[in-house]
């Protein structure tokens, strides 16, 4: 897990999809190691999982987001990453990761479609 940049609670390493990228399994993989500074290699597609929660209340019912969550199989861990700065790095299980994004059900959802051991 990996400390959120905005208000500092603890969350899964996502980002977005740039145009250079040739896949969205590229993008997650410079995603973990922009954030996490994680090498890793992509074992499974979790879905995509819509972000409900609210933006304004113009699009209340429509998602904020929807994002493409991807298992992955952490290759390296690297001592400096280009966000090191502004984010920490944990490694917890099953029951803390779902504690720490109870308040984020997509997230939430993603560690519910992987296939940790609870």
């Amino acid at each position: 897990m990996i400390q959120s940049a905005g208000r500092g609670g603890w969350v899964l390493p996502k980002g977005g999809w740039e145009t250079d990228e040739d896949s969205a399994q590229l993008a997650a993989c410079r995603e973990a190691w922009e954030e996490a500074g994680v090498i890793c290699t992509v074992q499974q597609d979790l879905g995509l999982i819509p972000d409900m929660r609210p933006s304004s209340l113009l699009t209340a019912h429509a998602p904020k987001a929807s994002y493409q969550f991807f298992e992955v199989t952490v290759d390296r861990e690297e001592d400096q990453w280009p966000e090191m700065h502004k984010r920490k790095r944990q490694w917890v299980g099953y029951a803390q990761a779902a504690a720490s994004l109870s308040s984020r059900p997509e997230l939430l959802e993603a560690l519910n479609r992987s296939s940790l051991k609870r």
